[in-house]
């Protein structure tokens, strides 16, 4: 978080796009009145008044609704969305819909993402859906674990190039698969995965962004305090 707090207070960025999993998970907006959950609105509001900020929901992050971006002037973006500058565009998704070979967890975002469940989730009381959502987190924890990385899986390559076909993009931005890098998708379209930030673990800090400017797209550290 603090990592995360000197990178939105000073990069040169006009822009900052985060594409899902910003949090761990989030249980609703009206979280945000206390506890942690308040500091992590407090950092997009401080963030989105030097620039301009904006959130795709993640696979951990997609009950983040309309009330806590609108009040701290964040642009909700679409999955996928179309993003264009500089004389070219890229495709930016965070990735999970376009992992269709994993049949169960398909069926699990389907039912999450319907209007219903999250209407019935959501009425639901604050320490309820605490609990519930730390049951999910624990269990999700528990199969990566018995997995390990070497099976997780990975985006479709024929699904992934047909969305970029479709979007006119020769240029896909992802997260979501812990894989990051420059893959190619397919003569003539690549994808860019960004990294899962974790600067507290043993070892050197992981974590960087991409920037995009006229010279193309970089891989950069954080932003540090002057």
């Amino acid at each position: 978080m603090q990592a995360l707090q000197r990178h939105l207070a000073h990069t040169p960025a006009d822009a900052v796009f985060i594409l899902g999993d910003l949090f761990e998970a989030w249980v609703g907006d009206d979280a945000r009145h206390a506890g942690f959950e308040a500091e992590c609105a407090a950092l997009l509001c401080a963030g989105a008044r030097r620039r301009h900020l904006a959130f795709m929901p993640g696979n951990r992050d997609f009950l983040v609704g309309a009330d806590l971006l609108e009040a701290c002037d964040v642009q909700a973006l679409p999955d996928p969305t179309l993003l264009r500058a500089f004389g070219d565009c890229i495709l930016l998704t965070h990735g999970d819909a376009l992992c269709t070979d994993d049949v169960a967890y398909q069926r699990y975002r389907t039912q999450v993402r319907s209007p219903a469940w999250q209407a019935e989730f959501l009425a639901r009381p604050l320490p309820q859906r605490r609990e519930a959502v730390a049951q999910m987190r624990s269990e999700s924890r528990d199969h990566q674990a018995r997995q390990g990385p070497a099976a997780w899986i990975d985006l479709d390559p024929a699904s992934t190039a047909g969305w970029m076909r479709a979007a006119g993009a020769a240029t896909l931005v992802h997260g979501h698969t812990h894989r990051p890098g420059r893959h190619q998708v397919a003569p003539g379209l690549t994808r860019h995965v960004l990294a899962d930030w974790d600067f507290d673990a043993a070892g050197p800090p992981r974590g960087d962004v991409l920037r995009w400017t006229a010279q193309g797209l970089a891989r950069v550290a954080p932003a540090p305090a002057p």
